[in-house]
């Protein structure tokens, strides 16, 4: 009993100590989470959008650890809005997203397509209209393919080809540059594109019209090679299954002739029952069971 009571203390004791030692633990977690320096950064209090005007109803002051900063944020409400002071969205914000400086523009300034121009890009904009921009479908940082529709130069015919995929859409059919601060609406869409993009865009629009295919987001589908589509792609006949033809053609065409049916065969047990009859000048012609005989005289001979 003695030795069971030694054990069973030893026991007790081992679980306090190693109990002692978890609550120290999570009370020592919970008092550096306290003491750790926090300070104030400017976020997002409703869904920003590009061109957004950025007001104090806008803006909070949320509380960040201050090892964990992001860079280029604002400690301060005079830091981003002075008195008298506008500045703008040029990228969409969520709620609760810090924000940045390379989000917004600088001081009394408005928003600008070249502050959303990634390293090398350049910003073209060609005229598009409701159809060619996908029903107005097409929004800013949508993806695109753009197809050009012209004419041959020597036989006149119309072609379609593709001239550019993936391109990036800065805007479309808005402007956020008015004084006002409200989008006004314009027929244009400006993509970010290639030098060499630009250009063709650029003598594009001069020789043919233009139009917008919408892609899947996030989806590389690049063609690696494609064909230029003219006006005899679109016949009739190529959207029909193989052997199709037109209903006067089929109703000219011949009928197929009937087979002859081929005459019955005599049994062989019938055939082995008939009397075989020596050659001669009579000839006998059994018709199914009955037998005649014809003389036919000596031509046979």
């Amino acid at each position: 009993m003695r030795q069971q009571s030694l054990v069973a203390l030893g026991a007790a004791i081992f679980l306090g100590l190693i109990a002692v030692y978890l609550a120290n633990t999570f009370l020592t977690a919970s008092e550096q989470k306290n003491n750790m320096a926090m300070s104030q950064v400017a976020v997002a209090a409703v869904p920003l959008d590009y061109g957004a005007q950025l007001t104090p109803d806008k803006v909070k002051f949320v509380d960040f650890p201050a090892n964990a900063i992001p860079a280029g944020s604002f400690r301060q409400a005079s830091e981003l809005l002075g008195p008298g002071e506008r500045r703008v969205a040029l990228r969409p914000m969520a709620i609760n997203e810090p924000i940045l400086a390379s989000k917004v523009t600088g001081k009394g300034q408005g928003a600008s397509i070249a502050a959303l121009l990634a390293d090398g890009k350049r910003a073209v904009s060609v005229r598009i209209n409701d159809v060619s921009g996908v029903s107005g479908f097409v929004q800013p940082n949508d993806t695109v393919d753009v197809l050009i529709t012209r004419s041959l130069p020597n036989s006149g015919q119309q072609v379609t080809d593709v001239l550019l995929q993936a391109v990036r859409v800065l805007a479309t059919d808005q402007q956020s540059t008015n004084p006002d601060g409200k989008p006004s609406l314009a027929r244009t869409a400006t993509f970010e594109v290639e030098p060499l993009d630009a250009q063709k865009l650029a003598l594009a629009q001069e020789t043919g019209s233009l139009s917008l295919v919408l892609r899947k987001p996030g989806v590389e589908q690049n063609l690696a090679s494609f064909q230029t589509v003219s006006l005899n792609d679109l016949r009739y006949g190529i959207s029909h299954a193989p052997g199709w033809k037109p209903v006067a053609a089929a109703a000219a065409a011949p009928r197929p002739a009937t087979p002859h049916r081929a005459a019955p065969v005599r049994p062989a047990a019938l055939r082995s029952s008939l009397p075989v009859r020596p050659a001669g000048s009579n000839v006998e012609v059994v018709r199914r069971t009955t037998g005649n005989s014809y003389t036919v005289g000596d031509y046979g001979r």
